[in-house]
Parts: structure tokens; C-alpha cells; sequence
């Protein structure tokens, strides 16, 4: 039971964060608000993904250009170009590392309004903090799992920011129906979109990407969106109307 719970809430906690933060505040700005709760999900971020923390500056260039360049061949990560899920998300390990190392030089339209916090990327992006958030995990199991098969979801805590945006990635382009033309190949994966908070409506989300709101039927249900509009209620963040 230990170990589920653990599981679950790393798993939700880290993808809760990855789509509020990274996704819909980093690379599309769907909300505003002040500095100081900027950093506590900034930081909060960092905790919850842990070894697999993204640079959110590295992360939104590669989203923008994943929008621009949806399903084409100068798209980051789009499933029909790569014979299997492994080889796209290592050509977007590549492309994150030239945006993390600064070593590619954006286009003018993707760069600009990103937050940044050096202090946190440094420490968030380094081998020393990876392998700290990993021998946490190990311990946590070392001293709970009662079963060797527990063993097993090791490796996709050490993992689960990529695991996330592989499982987005590869069945939000290829698996299930379409709402809008988009000209791409942009797909809604309900009911399986629960587990990915909003995530895989990704024909919403790409016909509507600065919709804070991914759902767009009725029988779609965006789990995030109301947790924002409390958030937008106390003042937190003001979410911004979509253009």
C-alpha cells in the first residue's frame, strides 16, 4: 500500500506540475501572476519531478517549436517520423540539450516570456541532485516494498518527467479521434486522458493553444482547469482569455 500511494502521488504531483507549470505557464503563458507564488511552483516543480527535472526555459522553446512545426519534419517529436517512441524521444533529448546548453539559437518568435531561475536550473539540471532525488526513491522502496516485482516502478521514478512526455507525445498524435482540422495528425485519447491530467487533448489543444481549458465537449473533462480556476479565484493567477 506504501508503495502505491507513493507511486500515485509521485506520478500525479510530478505530471500535475508538468502541465501546469511547464506546459500551460512556461510555454504558452495561459495565466499570470506574481513573482513570488512564480517561484513557489517554480520550486515545487522541481521538487515533485525531482530527478527528472526539466528546464522550463529548454522545455518551452522545444514546446513552441512543436506547435509551429506540428507533425512536419521540423517537429521536435512528432510520432510519424520515427520508427518507434524510443528514437523519437531521444531525438528530443537531443533537442532539449542543444536548448538547455544554449548551444541552438532560437527563432525570435519562440524566445521571450519564459521564466527562469538560474539557482534552481542549476541545481535541478545537475547529476548531484539526480542521484540524490534517485537514492530517495531506492531508500523509500528499500524500506517499504515488501514485494521484488515493487522493484520494477524504480526506473520510471527516475524517469517520469520524459516517461510523461513520451506517452503524451507518441498516443496524442497517433491514438484516438479528432475534434478540429488541424492540419496535423493531432489526436483527442479520452478516456485514457484522465491519467494524463488534459494532456492527450491534444487536438483541442492544438486547435485552441492558449486555451487554459483543454476539454471542449461535453463528455471531456480537464482535471486541471478547475484546480486553476480556484486558483484564479483567490487571485493566485489570473488566467488569461484565449485568443
Amino acid at each position: 500500500m506504501y508503495i502505491l500511494i507513493f507511486f500515485l502521488a509521485h506520478w500525479f504531483l510530478s505530471l500535475f506540475f508538468q502541465t501546469f507549470f511547464l506546459h500551460r505557464y512556461a510555454s504558452h503563458r495561459m495565466f499570470t501572476t506574481s513573482k513570488w507564488f512564480e517561484r513557489v511552483i517554480y520550486f515545487l516543480d522541481y521538487i515533485c519531478l525531482g530527478s527528472s527535472f526539466l528546464n522550463p526555459r529548454a522545455y518551452a522553446l522545444m514546446h513552441r517549436e512543436h506547435h509551429a512545426y506540428s507533425d512536419t519534419e521540423k517537429d521536435p517529436h512528432s510520432p510519424h517520423f520515427f520508427e518507434d517512441v524510443f528514437r523519437m524521444m531521444w531525438s528530443t533529448v537531443l533537442t532539449y540539450g542543444d536548448h538547455l546548453k544554449r548551444l541552438k539559437e532560437p527563432e525570435a518568435r519562440f524566445a521571450g516570456n519564459i521564466p527562469e531561475w538560474p539557482l534552481i536550473d542549476r541545481i535541478g539540471s545537475s547529476i548531484a541532485s539526480r542521484i540524490v532525488f534517485g537514492g530517495l526513491y531506492t531508500w523509500y522502496y528499500i524500506a517499504f516494498a515488501t514485494e521484488w516485482w515493487m522493484y520494477l516502478l524504480l526506473p520510471i521514478h527516475y524517469l517520469m518527467g520524459p516517461i510523461h512526455g513520451a506517452i503524451v507525445n507518441w498516443c496524442g498524435h497517433k491514438y484516438g479521434y479528432s475534434n478540429f482540422d488541424n492540419n496535423d495528425k493531432s489526436k483527442n485519447s479520452t478516456p485514457f486522458d484522465f491519467l494524463m491530467l488534459g494532456e492527450l487533448f491534444q487536438n483541442n489543444h492544438h486547435k485552441h493553444p492558449n486555451s487554459a481549458n483543454f476539454a471542449k465537449k461535453w463528455f471531456e473533462i480537464d482535471p486541471v482547469y478547475p484546480i486553476m480556476k480556484v486558483m484564479h479565484w483567490v487571485r493566485l493567477i489570473n488566467i488569461r482569455k484565449a485568443i
